[in-house]
């Protein structure tokens, strides 16, 4: 179960293993392993949503805590279909030091390999049911994590549908804020927050 001190473990001065070393050798084994119990909950959570969601999603890649150099800043995770395992299109499930994000997204890392351009990923805003998703919030992909967002009635409100640049892209989402994860069941939450998603996400294909 997520808790509101699962989001203040990213609460740190450095990430960087040479950052840590230099400054606070004395804290590694002690976030080192405050990580690790925080991501196998972390993976717990992701695999029991996975259970509940079944087909046609394939099973969730679960990023982790550490790649070397560095811990994380962030838990993430993403799911997509298994026929369309191959699109940098992503649910992705993301928990970082202020809240827990529910969202589309297009992966950029994976794009050189994607099956759909991000142009094709680009329609979906122009199909969206604006009134189904009028509470959702929606933002540019280079829009930090941790900014506020406008609604997508906000957005259409003020003409904020337009892209800033060739590569940028738009996110839609849900959030549930630090305190918000001490009386809420999330898997519940992200289970119902992705299917909610699933239309939009399926419209990228189409």
């Amino acid at each position: 179960m997520l808790t509101p001190e699962h989001c203040d473990l990213f609460k740190l001065p450095f990430f960087q293993f040479a950052q840590l070393k230099k400054y606070q050798p004395q804290a590694i084994p002690q976030i080192k392993a405050d990580y690790r119990a925080a991501w196998q909950t972390w993976r717990a959570l992701m695999m029991q949503v996975s259970g509940c969601l079944g087909a046609p999603f394939a099973p969730p890649h679960i990023e982790r805590w550490c790649n070397g150099w560095q811990v994380r800043a962030h838990f993430f995770a993403f799911f997509k279909y298994a026929q369309y395992q191959e699109g940098a299109a992503i649910l992705s499930v993301l928990l970082n030091r202020r809240r827990l994000t529910v969202s589309l997204d297009w992966h950029s890392h994976k794009a050189a390999g994607s099956n759909i351009a991000l142009a094709q990923y680009n329609r979906w805003p122009q199909a969206l049911d604006q009134q189904t998703f009028a509470g959702f919030d929606m933002w540019h992909g280079s829009d930090s994590e941790y900014a506020d967002y406008p609604t997508v009635a906000q957005r259409a409100h003020s003409d904020g549908l337009k892209l800033q640049s060739a590569d940028d892209f738009f996110c839609i989402g849900r959030h549930l804020e630090r305190d918000e994860l001490a009386h809420t069941d999330c898997a519940v939450w992200v289970v119902q927050t992705l299917q909610s998603l699933q239309p939009v996400y399926e419209s990228v294909y189409r």
